[in-house]
C-alpha cells in the first residue's frame, strides 16, 4: 500500500533541511565539522549537573515532575525577568513564555500569523531555521538588502511601502550565517521604520550572551516594544538538549501563541524548566558565561587568522564580535557546493552558503563556517585543507 495520496498539499512546502543532512555526514566518523552551529561540550556546566536535579527536586518536589502551564514554569519565568532585563528588555514573569526551543517559537508564530501567500520580509542571508519554520505555511518571501554592517534600512523601508508585509524577521546580533551585528544607529532606524509603517518584527536573539570584543548593542524590541516579539533561547548558554526557548510579544500574539502550542506539546518539559530556573537564579549562568567567553574566543581568533593564512586574496570574510559563525565569500565562479564534497572527502565540513537564500543562486560562492566546536590547532589544520582543495577547485577550472 501506498500512502502519497494522503500527505496534506503544505508537505509541498515541507523539505528536509540541507543541513541537516550536511550535518550528518559532518559528524561521520574521521570528519571535522565547522559546519554546525553546536556549542562545544566543554561550554556546558557538567561540574554542577550532580547537584542540580536534587537542588530543583528539593526546592520544587513533584511539581517539577508533573503537568505545568502552557506558558512556562513560573519559577523559570520570573527567574528570566532580571535576566531579560539585563538586555534591556523589561517585563514580568507573566509577560514571558516558555516554548520547546526557540525554533518552536518561531512554528508557532507561522501557525498564527502567516496565512497563504501572506509577505514574510528576510534578510538576505538569513537563518534557514527560519524558514523552514514558515514555509508549511506557505509564505511568500521579499528580501531585504544588506551590506558588511548588515541589514540596510533603507532597503527595509522600500520593502514595507511596496509590499503588505505580515512581518519582517530579522536576526541583528551575531547574525546566523553572517555573524554581522547592526549597529546602535541602524537599530534606532529600523525602530522608526517599523512605528511608521506600523510592522511587526520578529526579533530572534540566541547569541547576543556570546560576545567576545567591543560593547553590546540593545535589541531593537527596547527601541520599539509595541512592533517587535522578542526571542531568545538558553541552548549556546545551558545546553541546546534542555530545549528551553522563551519569547515577550505584544499581548494579543502572546495570547494566541498559547493557544497554539497547546495542540501541540501542551507545555515544555518541566524539569528541564526547573533546572534552567535554577541555573539562572543561583548565579550558576552568570558565572558559567565567562567561561564559555574566554573557550570561544581563541577558537574564532583562530579561525579569523587561518583564514587570512590558508584562503586567496580574493576571498573575504567577516570579523565578527561574538556569536557562533563567521561568513565567507569566495572568489566570482566558486561553487561552494561542489567545494564541500571535494572538502568532506578530505575529512573536513563547513556549510555552502546558498542554503540561507530565498534566492540560493545568490549564495553560491559563500561559505559558512562554525568555530565553537572545535579547538584553534584543529581549526587551523581544518582551514589549511579547505584553502587547499580551494586552490585545486580553481586549478580544475582553469
Amino acid at each position: 500500500m501506498t500512502f502519497e495520496h494522503l500527505l496534506a498539499t503544505r508537505t509541498d512546502n515541507m523539505n528536509a533541511s540541507a543541513v541537516r543532512e550536511i550535518l550528518k555526514v559532518a559528524s561521520s566518523p574521521g570528519v571535522v565539522s565547522l559546519a554546525g552551529g553546536l556549542p562545544a561540550a566543554e561550554s556546558f556546566p557538567l561540574d554542577i549537573m550532580d547537584e542540580l536535579p536534587g537542588t530543583v527536586l528539593a526546592r520544587y518536589g513533584a511539581r517539577a515532575l508533573q503537568y505545568d502551564a502552557s506558558e512556562g514554569f513560573l519559577p523559570l519565568r520570573e527567574a528570566l525577568v532580571p535576566h531579560l532585563g539585563a538586555r534591556g528588555v523589561i517585563t514580568t514573569a507573566d509577560g514571558v513564555l516558555v516554548f520547546t526551543g526557540s525554533q518552536s517559537v518561531l512554528d508557532s508564530l507561522g501557525k498564527v500569523l502567516i496565512s497563504p501567500g501572506d509577505c514574510v520580509a528576510v534578510e538576505a542571508p538569513t537563518y534557514l531555521g527560519a524558514l523552514q519554520a514558515f514555509n508549511p505555511y506557505e509564505p511568500r518571501y521579499v528580501e531585504i538588502a544588506t551590506d558588511d554592517e548588515g541589514l540596510l534600512p533603507d532597503s527595509l523601508d522600500h520593502v514595507l511601502a511596496a509590499n503588505r508585509v505580515k512581518f519582517v524577521y530579522l536576526v541583528p546580533t551575531f547574525q546566523n550565517p553572517t555573524g554581522r551585528t547592526l549597529s546602535l544607529a541602524r537599530r534606532k532606524q529600523v525602530a522608526e521604520i517599523l512605528r511608521h509603517h506600523s510592522a511587526l518584527l520578529v526579533e530572534d536573539d540566541p547569541y547576543s550572551d556570546l560576545r567576545y570584543a567591543g560593547d553590546p548593542v540593545p535589541p531593537i524590541r527596547t527601541l520599539a516594544p509595541e512592533n517587535v516579539v522578542y526571542i531568545s533561547t538558553l541552548s549556546k548558554t545551558f545546553a541546546p538538549g534542555l530545549r528551553v526557548g522563551f519569547c515577550v510579544g505584544p499581548e494579543l500574539i502572546q495570547r494566541w501563541l498559547v493557544v497554539a502550542r497547546q495542540g501541540v506539546d501542551l507545555h515544555t518539559n518541566t524539569f528541564a524548566q526547573a533546572l534552567s530556573a535554577v541555573y539562572i537564579s543561583e548565579g550558576h549562568l552568570q558565572r558559567q558565561l565567562p567561561r564559555i567567553i574566554e573557550l570561544y574566543r581563541p577558537r574564532q581568533q583562530a579561525m579569523l587568522e587561518a583564514l587570512e593564512r590558508h584562503l586567496p586574496e580574493d576571498f573575504r570574510w567577516t570579523r565578527p564580535e561574538g556569536g557562533m559563525f563567521v561568513w565567507v565569500q569566495g572568489a566570482r565562479g566558486l561553487d561552494a557546493e561542489h567545494l564541500y564534497h571535494r572538502c568532506v572527502a578530505l575529512g573536513v565540513a563547513f556549510v555552502p552558503g546558498k542554503f540561507f537564500y530565498v534566492n540560493q543562486e545568490e549564495g553560491i560562492a559563500t561559505l559558512r563556517m562554525n568555530f565553537t566546536a572545535a579547538d584553534p590547532a584543529t581549526i587551523d589544520r581544518s582551514i589549511a585543507v579547505i584553502g587547499q582543495a580551494i586552490t585545486e577547485e580553481i586549478g580544475a577550472r582553469v
